[in-house]
């Protein structure tokens, strides 16, 4: 099994190269620094605005869901676990009816600890005190009136405490039925909610129930509706005491209208009635302050129809069931965010005219001359990055396709194959984790090219820095002082010198603006970072070119060269 022992170096290196976090980038997008060097030392007062930089998202793109998959707005009512009230947890405001049970204790000259039940005709009966009227009481006055029935028999020398029980005639029995995913009777508490009766039936069916039509029948007769809307827009939540053998009905769905795009609520909406028109759903979609155009889907007379129109004309649109809406910030603005990390003073964010180019942007940045590398400046972009990771999964998916369909000549081989395959599969997967950060190369021996800033663009301004880190195939990996007659050479040999699997040939310099050079005689620069790579046989592994590929992809794009 030598060719284990020959690729351990090579997993030994992308591991690194995945979990450290230096400098890297793109070596190919270098500008040619034909500019003059940049101004970035003035004292300009930087732009200002109120909104938060932003992000950079890694370059990963963000997808919206398409309409047939949205939930109806309410639907996340059910989606929580409902805890019950404990029996022995009672409303102060539940009235006692007929079958509760009462808690007597009296001391003193008359004695007595009696669980009194309340009969037919709503009393108790306390002995030597007689019958005391108790259905209708709240259970915080119970103890109250109790005291005062028996404080008119004896006048002083007794003392009274009663409290409301808890018993299974306190409970009732509720149907749900309708659009409901586990109809069926359920038991709870009278004062107990429409909603938590529903919650035990497991919530309104999203795909047939209506969150508007919500109706409570006794007998025949309905004696409440409920709109959960209003419940998850106001909170307003009809209160009733619930009957054994009520019945709680949960109607059809009725019309509905998707909407999505540039929106705080991307739901499916329910409306009562044939349609209803934009000014009405804009109420519950509550689309962003950007948004200047709605496109509307739906069909018309048998035929499918779409519009996109203006955020006024929509306000007296028409909507009828089936339609989609996408809400869409569609006005082109004149400005572009652009953001500053590094070295500099002030500010970190910048509001830029569209266009603007780089020199522009950086009259506007004030920064240390002593402190900041001004010459050295560098871009991360969100197309660079997406482009970057699209490329690395490219060739992920070629390995991952060339190992497995690997043939073999002899159980032998396939053995081996079987082994390659396991070692190259977990790359594929931690290597599929990188995420670029999209550098551009925009300075070459302190001048600084003059290109065109995209929206988002992040401007980085490295520190100074007097030390040159040295890490890989070297004895000691480490940091030293930079010295400005000193050859890579000696830096190498100041990290102890090479290990006997370094490739000495092939030596990779990472520069602070994120320039990476390959070779064998190269110059280090103070803030540079020399990686030294593994020697690698390939005679054992057919995948070892493909991986050294990848590998490099992930060195330039994803800022993972470090110690």
């Amino acid at each position: 099994m030598s060719y284990l022992k020959r690729i351990f170096p090579l997993l030994g290196m992308w591991l690194c190269l995945l979990v450290s976090q230096g400098y890297a980038e793109e070596q190919g997008a270098g500008a040619s620094a034909s500019s003059a060097s940049t101004s970035s030392d003035t004292t300009s007062d930087l732009l200002t605005a109120e909104t938060k930089p932003r992000i950079f998202d890694e370059g990963l793109p963000r997808t919206v869901r398409a309409g047939q998959n949205l939930q109806p707005f309410g639907a996340n009512l059910f989606a929580g676990n409902y805890t019950s009230r404990r029996a022995n947890a009672l409303d102060p405001n539940y009235q006692v009816i007929a079958g509760d049970k009462i808690s007597l204790r009296m001391w003193g000259e008359a004695t007595a600890n009696e669980v009194l039940t309340v009969d037919a005709n709503g009393n108790v009966f306390v002995p030597d005190v007689g019958e005391i009227h108790m259905v209708g009481t709240r259970a915080s006055e119970v103890s109250n009136k109790v005291k005062a029935a028996v404080g008119k028999v004896y006048k002083d020398g007794v003392d009274v405490y009663a409290n409301l029980l808890t018993a299974s005639s306190q409970e009732v029995t509720v149907f749900v039925t309708g659009s409901v995913l586990r109809p069926g009777q359920y038991t709870g508490l009278p004062d107990d909610s429409v909603l938590a009766f529903l919650h035990q039936a497991g919530g309104v069916d999203p795909r047939r129930g209506s969150y508007r039509q919500v109706m409570v029948k006794r007998g025949q007769q309905r004696v409440a509706s409920v709109d959960l809307y209003d419940f998850v827009n106001n909170g307003s939540l009809p209160r009733m005491l619930f009957r054994n053998g009520d019945t709680i009905v949960v109607r059809p769905q009725g019309s509905m209208i998707s909407v999505e795009g540039d929106t705080r609520n991307n739901y499916r909406f329910e409306f009562l009635g044939n349609s209803i028109n934009g000014a009405q759903l804009i109420k519950y979609a509550r689309p962003d302050s950007s948004v200047t155009n709605i496109a509307v889907s739906g069909t018309r007379d048998g035929l499918p129809n779409s519009s996109y129109i203006s955020y006024e004309q929509f306000l007296h649109t028409r909507l009828y069931d089936g339609d989609s809406v996408r809400f869409v910030s569609d006005a082109p603005t004149p400005v572009m965010d652009i953001s500053l990390e590094g070295s500099h003073l002030g500010n970190s964010y910048l509001a830029v005219k569209r266009g603007s180019r780089l020199q522009e942007v950086l009259d506007y940045v004030s920064v240390d001359p002593n402190e900041a590398d001004i010459g050295n400046i560098y871009i991360k972009r969100k197309s660079v990055a997406l482009e970057q990771k699209k490329n690395i999964d490219e060739s992920l998916r070629r390995l991952e396709r060339s190992v497995l369909t690997a043939p073999a000549s002899s159980d032998g081989e396939a053995a081996i194959r079987a082994k390659e395959a396991e070692l190259i599969l977990k790359f594929v997967e931690r290597a599929s984790t990188v995420r670029p950060e999209g550098k551009i190369v925009v300075s070459d021996r302190g001048k600084v090219a003059n290109i065109r800033m995209e929206d988002g663009d992040i401007i980085v301004i490295p520190p100074k820095s007097d030390v040159v880190m040295i890490s890989g195939e070297v004895q000691v990996p480490q940091s030293v002082v930079y010295a400005s007659n000193a050859t890579l050479k000696d830096y190498i040999a100041q990290a102890g010198g090479y290990t006997e699997r370094a490739n000495e040939e092939s030596l990779m310099v990472v520069k602070p603006n994120g320039k990476v050079i390959m070779g064998r005689h190269l110059q280090v620069s103070a803030g540079d970072q020399v990686m030294v790579y593994p020697r690698l046989d390939t005679k054992d592994m057919q995948f070892t070119k493909d991986l050294v590929q990848i590998i490099y992809q992930i060195a330039v794009a994803a800022k993972a060269v470090g110690l």
